[in-house]
């Protein structure tokens, strides 16, 4: 279960940084090129809107799948 833990917090780490960087990056992009994104029909941070939907997803499911092995563990350790 150790494992399982460890690899759960390493996903959460690794969306969560991976999101921070690519909007620091589109947001670095816009003020260096507004011109490529006054093109665009949507607003320039749509991508990091998706970005920071998906990022969200993985998140929950990982926290509750966290969840659950805890109190899976604690329920066959108190037996």
């Amino acid at each position: 279960m150790k494992k399982v833990n460890n690899f759960l917090n390493i996903l959460i780490g690794a969306f969560a940084g991976s999101f921070i960087g690519h909007g620091i990056f589109v947001y670095w992009n816009f003020k260096t090129h507004p011109d490529l994104y006054a093109m665009q029909a949507v607003p320039w941070y749509t991508s990091v809107l998706i970005s920071g939907a998906v990022t969200l997803a993985v998140i929950a499911v990982a926290v509750a799948a966290k969840i659950l092995i805890k109190k899976y563990a604690a329920k066959h350790n108190t037996n």
